[in-house]
């Protein structure tokens, strides 16, 4: 696939996925990403070894598409798979042209108690494609990606409200390739912050504070990002998302600020309540930020 083709291709896929969505303008609404109904009764004694009965599952929610987190738990004793089918990144900072296409990229996520999930992540296989624009040299390298390990704890708003908060802390283990990845140990912590609007509105805050390997490959340093997430009901069946994000590297070496303006769809089927398809593409708004990327993704509880 080349640079030039990739994105059109993956548009092409997320159009021919969710399209079918129109058909299902008559079926149930499809619930908020992290603020479900209030269950009738205490749900707090399921856990992993007594799983929550499938009638009282809240509905389906996942942190796809677009780049926020929720706040939102799967139920205890079930398991959940988030993933892209295909993922292409377009960058032209740094004096390169750079492609980078992600061929899957799966989250696997088992709920240990009402409100604490334990989260997976790794690209089974990435590559990266880079022109040169001074020398006109290409370069070529992949492998599989780094390991993110993540704890979801939810604070309030797992069960109903209007407002739902959690708690993400995360770990990276370098399983990547030194040409894929930094081979470090990284971590930080999400702590996300849903709301409810008028309107059928949803607003979704994500701060976020990474400890990150120096470029110079002697220390750790800070690193600081966040988004302001609003989702709407496009149809009864079909979520749109619209985002704004940022993300601050305080590496010694120099600061670099990224800003992106992202858009999501997300479709769960009248008939599937318990699978998700969603596509999205970011655009970069500054010269250090990647100009695109394009995505198309599932997700499937258990």
């Amino acid at each position: 696939m080349s640079r030039m083709t990739a994105p059109f291709v993956a548009l092409s896929l997320a159009a021919a996925v969710l399209a079918p969505a129109i058909a299902h303008a008559d079926a149930p609404a499809v619930t908020p990403t992290a603020i479900t109904t209030a269950p009738a009764f205490d749900k707090a004694a399921f856990t992993l070894f007594n799983p929550t009965p499938d009638a009282q599952l809240r509905s389906l929610c996942t942190d796809r598409p677009t780049k926020s987190t929720g706040a939102c738990t799967v139920d205890a004793g079930h398991w959940q798979i988030e993933s892209d089918v295909v993922n292409v990144t377009i960058d032209h900072t740094g004096g390169f042209d750079t492609t980078t296409v992600l061929a899957t990229n799966p989250t696997l996520k088992l709920g240990l108690t009402n409100t604490i999930d334990a989260e997976l992540n790794i690209v089974p296989y990435e590559t990266i494609t880079a022109k040169d624009r001074a020398t006109g040299i290409t370069t070529r390298a992949s492998g599989v990606g780094d390991l993110y390990g993540r704890l979801k704890i939810n604070l309030m708003g797992d069960d109903g409200g209007d407002l739902a908060i959690a708690l993400v802390p995360y770990v990276k283990a370098p399983t990547a390739p030194a040409n894929v990845g930094n081979r470090a140990v990284e971590a930080g912590v999400i702590a996300p912050i849903v709301v409810n609007l008028p309107a059928s509105w949803q607003l979704t805050v994500d701060p976020e504070l990474d400890l990150l390997k120096n470029g110079g490959d002697n220390g750790r340093h800070l690193n600081a990002s966040g988004l302001l997430s609003f989702s709407h009901p496009a149809s009864k069946t079909v979520t749109v998302s619209i985002e704004l994000w940022s993300d601050v590297n305080y590496d010694p070496q120099k600061t670099v600020t990224q800003v992106s303006a992202d858009l999501g769809l997300a479709w769960i089927p009248a008939s599937l309540p318990n699978m998700q398809f969603d596509g999205g593409v970011n655009f970069g708004l500054n010269n250090v930020t990647p100009a695109a990327q394009v995505y198309v993704g599932i997700s499937r509880r258990f």
